[in-house]
């Protein structure tokens, strides 16, 4: 009983002490952020959702190219549109990030950029996801994602849900309780009439957290609700892939997530399992019961990576891209080697093939897509790649290169930058989307030199 007490008394000071330690930790960090001229991040953040929103009202301007970033949010128009959409993302210019908050769309067939201005709209993000529904005459509902002040010593999670109605072309936020918490790197899909969203990762720079949670979205009535799906769900993670096929049959593979190995380190994991999750037919509750199971694919699968691409295809495929695999790795850092892959999955044999590309034409300026920026001084935007073929014979891959609206900065040659102008280069964390038959890649970010590893 003594011994019990004394525990009780040991865990008080233990607690204690932690708050002492997180309060000393909070005023370092204000008196370094007052040194750096930093606005505190719940003020930059609330300046952007108090400003003007007197006018719904949407401006659509011819425009070049978005400038050079990572972590967007992208889909294709619903409909029979040959038409992009691109929402926020992010950039590092090796001293400052800067957080995106525009948002555009893309005519494929005329290869041309608009940028889409309106005083109500989400604020800038990156992490956060996007997809498209035909319903009336179609719509683009994004949720969540996060803010980084410029010296990265701040973040925001946003756990708000936003739709954009093509027809009139207005954002509109939602004001739906019981959604999931704030968080990015997180991944959404839209099937049964619903929004599936699952994972992601909370950081505040002190603590972190990762996700395994699965909420569901229903586009009819607006409602959230936590689904808890029978069998073993996917260990917490963020920065997985995640698609519906057109069974409703959702596959999760992938991801990234870390943990604390000791004081001050942190140890990544990259995730190589694969699961789906299906209708329980054992529900009793009319659609609202699910089933989490392990699969095991078979064929050709991708090596063991984070940062990968994936877009689904109305064939019921997958088309995965790039990513990085770590090749060395110690108490502090990690080496990582970047691909420029492309995989397929077949969503209903869950078969792994490796797309072999061959190069239609030698070059091609036509399409205007931004490509790879290195981080920090070792800048560099591949040239205007060529269109590519798929030996598969399903879509042609248009992958082009630097634009007019690429970030400035000079390019450094680098015995070991590989810019493979087969294809798209190296990369993780880009965006892929496939639209009326082709598949377009859009931005993504490849290191060099010695480097600290945090993939989302």
């Amino acid at each position: 009983m003594g011994r019990k007490d004394k525990n009780k008394k040991k865990g008080k000071g233990a607690e204690k002490t932690s708050m002492k330690t997180d309060k000393k930790l909070i005023a370092k960090q204000k008196k370094l952020l007052a040194k750096l001229g930093e606005e505190d991040i719940e003020n930059i953040v609330a300046k952007y959702e108090t400003k003007d929103t007197k006018s719904a009202e949407l401006t659509e301007i011819v425009c070049a190219p978005p400038t050079a970033r990572v972590n967007v949010a992208i889909c294709a128009h619903p409909g029979d549109r040959e038409e992009i959409f691109l929402h926020g993302g992010e950039f590092f210019n090796g001293q400052q990030t800067t957080i995106y908050g525009d948002f555009y769309s893309y005519n494929t067939a005329k290869n041309e950029w608009k940028s889409l201005k309106s005083s109500i709209c989400p604020a800038p993000r990156s992490g956060h996801q996007m997809v498209s529904v035909a319903t009336d005459g179609g719509q683009l509902w994004l949720f969540g994602g996060e803010y980084a002040s410029p010296s990265q010593l701040q973040f925001y999670h946003y756990r708000d849900l936003w739709v954009y109605r093509m027809a009139k072309k207005q954002w509109e936020k939602l004001n739906a309780p019981n959604g999931p918490s704030a968080r990015s790197g997180h991944r959404m899909v839209v099937t049964r009439k619903k929004l599936f969203v699952f994972g992601g990762f909370h950081d505040n720079n002190a603590s972190y957290r990762y996700f395994n949670d699965l909420y569901a979205f229903s586009l009819e009535n607006y409602t959230w609700t936590k689904i808890e799906p029978a069998g073993t769900a996917p260990p917490a993670r963020s920065g997985c892939c995640m698609v519906a096929n057109a069974e409703g049959k959702i596959l999760i593979w992938g991801g990234y997530s870390k943990s604390t190995v000791k004081k001050e380190i942190d140890r990544g994991t990259t995730h190589t399992d694969m699961y789906t999750l299906t209708a329980d037919k054992n529900d009793q509750a009319k659609g609202q019961g699910f089933r989490w199971a392990s699969v095991k694919p078979s064929g050709k699968k991708p090596a063991p990576r984070s940062g990968m691409a994936v877009a689904m295809a109305p064939n019921g495929k997958a088309y995965a891209l790039g990513g990085v695999m770590d090749t060395e790795e110690d108490e502090e850092d990690v080496k990582g080697l970047f691909s420029n892959d492309l995989h397929v999955l077949d969503t209903g044999s869950h078969t792994w093939r490796k797309v072999e590309l061959a190069a239609k034409a030698k070059k091609s300026a036509t399409s205007k897509m931004p490509d790879v920026e290195m981080e920090g001084g070792d800048k560099a935007v591949a040239e205007p790649a060529a269109k590519i073929v798929s030996d598969d014979g399903v879509f042609t891959m248009t992958v082009g290169g630097g634009g007019a609206g690429s970030a400035k900065g000079s390019s450094k040659g680098n015995d070991n930058e590989p810019l493979d102008l087969g294809g798209p280069s190296p990369r993780m964390n880009s965006a892929i989307v496939v639209c009326k038959g082709h598949l377009f890649v859009y931005g993504g970010l490849f290191e060099s030199g010695s480097r600290q590893n945090k993939p989302n």
